[in-house]
């Protein structure tokens, strides 16, 4: 085993071999059970990944696993849904239940304490993350040709100056 290998991780504490009956002037004497901090650097070879805030079960262990997941399984049934209309010829109805699915994401991400496999990132980068693209798909499909529901005039000059 290298010398790298048997480092304590970054953060980790290792403890420290008992002091030799001869200690240096003004350090208290180390004795076997007495920790001391390991290195602040990155370790060369990583053992273990930290989960996401709010990254466990969103029901309790003895619960089925769909039911454990009820969050994701609830966005991604919404994005299901949604491309299933989208495919039965209803574009605008369809990519607004995904933009919609999202933005509930984003919700239940903020009011929920654990989530389970919806929680990918920190908090706040998943909220941001599925509301500003549910935000997006929602108002490009309400956007869409033919017979816009919303007209937002200067993204038209946008559209017809960079289309010219």
């Amino acid at each position: 085993m290298t010398a790298e290998a048997s480092e304590p991780a970054a953060g980790e504490q290792r403890q420290e071999p008992p002091a030799s009956p001869a200690s240096p002037a003004g350090q208290p004497p180390a004795g076997p059970g007495r920790f001391i901090r390991g290195s602040r650097r990155f370790p060369l070879i990583t053992r273990d990944t930290a989960r996401p805030e709010g990254g466990g079960r969103a029901a309790p262990g003895a619960a089925p696993a769909p039911a454990r997941q009820w969050p994701l399984l609830t966005v991604m049934g919404g994005v299901g849904l949604g491309l299933l209309i989208v495919a039965l010829d209803a574009f605008r109805a369809g990519t607004v239940l995904i933009g919609l699915s999202l933005l509930a994401g984003a919700f239940l991400r903020w009011a929920l304490p654990e989530v389970g496999m919806l929680a990918v990132r920190s908090r706040f980068t998943d909220m941001l993350t599925y509301g500003l693209l549910g935000a997006a798909i929602v108002l490009l499909s309400l956007m869409a040709q033919p017979d816009p529901w919303v007209s937002i005039p200067f993204l038209d000059d946008v559209v017809h100056f960079t289309v010219r």
